[in-house]
């Protein structure tokens, strides 16, 4: 695998750092990655905004008219 300076001198300080190999760095990076990767693709919808939904009552009155605009905003708000 052919790697730019920056991220070889990288890979270089971990595996010195680590006292491990070049090579189990980069088993173990791809590893980790892969496994976040997928935990985060296998959360259905429901899980991904669940902790906007459940704030306990709101005391809008509004919101079954205006619950689109609401979530649009939260979402924007928890998003930048």
């Amino acid at each position: 695998m052919r790697l730019d300076k920056k991220t070889e001198s990288l890979l270089e300080q971990t595996a010195s750092t680590l006292k491990t190999s070049k090579a189990e760095v980069i088993k173990q990076s791809l590893s980790d990655y892969c496994a976040r990767i997928l935990t985060e693709k296998r959360k259905r919808p429901y899980e991904l905004i669940k902790d906007l939904l459940h704030r306990g009552g709101s005391g809008r009155g509004d919101l079954s008219f205006r619950s689109e605009e609401i979530l649009r905003r939260r979402f924007k708000k928890n998003h930048s």
